[in-house]
């Protein structure tokens, strides 16, 4: 064993010579920054890179910002299943609670399908103000090399999570559907209908809302945007894309179907609560990936829409349970989370352009409109609504929507709107009346073409192959007729 002294002299000679080299190379990169700064100062005063090539936008990509797109996705993806199959299923009778499991479960399954193949590129591809072109059918050209813009200049994240994000928002929007006419639809004209509403409605609709040019390139081709887009509307996360889209299909669907044997003669509780409550919980929870998620980016802003999302979705909860202490005495379950998922929608077109304060607000605003739609409108107009997808989405969407044109006043604490035809992108200037006044047109133009579109379709397969089962078999239930099999085998 080497004496105490040499051993220490080995050290210490070790730990003079690595401060010696530590400080060479501290030195070294000093001189490099040094030398790099003014390289590094010239970009930081040229501002942002107009129209940049693909090379640089792969340089203008953050792990944070792709990380928190791809945990979106899974959010929004399990709003759909788990989440809303279980939320739509225990709402339903025992007997029918497998086939709705069935339809979300294949609805979702179908549309990512299309998503891939013909929706992406019809929604988010330069063509028409209405309906995108067909240049990345089958995700042609689209690979891990190639970018999606985000809200920001010379801010990119990869292309397929863009895609993989907004496929989850096609994948959800037609199962919204289904609860309008549950338990009185076959399972295969449901899903041509699904493919075909997808087809027709939901990818021109998102494009019409959704689809720009980016903030780097919108300068020079400010025409390149859908139309409602073009004409200023605002749709955070997908108030007029996806819920008054699905909500104003579902009504039609209900009218053209016709109400479930026995409404109003026979008593339709929900089979299981417990469900309903598991579902509005994932509901809940996804949606934070479906609006903060909307952001594209993870910032300051994904922030605002994640707590705008929170306490929304809080008030209503509270207001329609303290509606119901008001109207009948007790507050339910069922009619809480009821006003949960109205809160949600609500807030969607808003939650990232509001503040918290005024989001509560337009959560207690939204349980007030729907539960007069859900109870009282529902029953004067006689239409059997199901699962409320009209009362709920649609009604729900329509105050969000044209809400959105308040609460994101700058004036009310909001976060305005940023005008992207100048590069850089700057904050425009709000007008209040004229926002919602376009809020109201994009409103009813989504309404107007989501309607025609699903009569068309429900009309077309009810005088082809027909869209609702025998009267045996819904008195029996869909499970066993359409599925042979039973959620429940006691």
């Amino acid at each position: 064993m080497k004496p105490l002294h040499k051993i220490g002299a080995v050290v210490g000679t070790t730990a003079l010579s690595f401060f010696v080299s530590a400080q060479a190379w501290a030195q070294e990169v000093a001189e490099q920054v040094a030398e790099a700064a003014p390289a590094v100062a010239e970009a930081v005063a040229e501002g942002p890179i107009k129209a940049p090539t693909v090379e640089q936008m792969a340089g203008m990509v953050d792990k944070g910002d792709t990380t928190w797109m791809l945990i979106s996705s899974v959010l929004v993806l399990m709003m759909s299943i788990p989440g809303l199959a279980l939320f739509y299923g225990g709402l339903v009778r025992t007997k029918n609670m497998l086939s709705v499991l069935m339809q979300v479960l294949t609805i979702v399954s179908v549309a990512a399908l299309v998503w891939v193949s013909w929706g992406y590129t019809m929604a988010f591809t330069s063509g028409s103000p209405f309906v995108g072109g067909f240049d990345k059918m089958f995700l042609a050209g689209v690979d891990g090399t190639t970018f999606a813009a985000t809200f920001s200049n010379n801010v990119y994240i990869p292309e397929l999570a863009f895609v993989i994000f907004q496929m989850t928002f096609a994948c959800i929007t037609p199962a919204l559907i289904v609860g309008a006419f549950a338990e009185r639809i076959k399972f295969t004209p449901l899903i041509i209908f699904t493919v075909l509403w997808l087809t027709l409605c939901y990818f021109p609709v998102a494009h019409m809302v959704w689809y720009w040019a980016g903030p780097d390139f919108l300068a020079d081709a400010p025409t390149d945007t859908g139309f409602l887009w073009g004409m200023g509307a605002l749709d955070f996360a997908g108030g007029t894309v996806v819920h008054i889209n699905a909500g104003i299909a579902g009504l039609v669907g209900c009218l053209v179907i016709g109400k479930r044997l026995g409404y109003k003669t026979e008593n339709m509780p929900p089979h299981s609560l417990v469900m309903t409550m598991i579902g509005a919980s994932l509901l809940w929870v996804g949606w934070f990936g479906f609006n903060a998620g909307s952001n594209l980016e993870a910032n300051g802003v994904t922030a605002v829409a994640f707590i705008n999302t929170f306490v929304a979705t809080a008030a209503a909860t509270v207001a329609w349970a303290v509606i119901e202490q008001i109207v009948h005495k007790k507050p339910s379950l069922l009619g809480a989370a009821t006003g949960a998922v109205a809160g949600l929608v609500a807030i969607t077109p808003a939650s990232g352009l509001a503040a918290p304060m005024t989001s509560i607000l337009l959560g207690f605003a939204a349980s007030i409109v729907c539960f007069f739609f859900v109870t009282t409108v529902k029953n004067k107009m006689g239409y059997d609504d199901s699962l409320d997808v009209f009362g709920v989405h649609c009604i729900g969407g329509i105050v969000g929507a044209i809400g959105t044109g308040i609460v994101a006043d700058p004036a009310l604490g909001g976060q305005g709107f940023f005008d992207y035809t100048v590069f850089p992108a700057a904050v425009g200037e709000y007008d209040m009346a004229a926002q919602v006044i376009t809020q109201i047109k994009a409103v009813g133009i989504t309404i107007l073409w989501s309607g025609l579109v699903s009569a068309v379709l429900f009309y077309a397969l009810k005088f082809t192959i027909g869209l609702r089962p025998t009267e045996e078999v819904e008195q029996a239930g869909l499970d066993i007729a359409e599925h042979g099999e039973r959620a429940y085998n006691y």
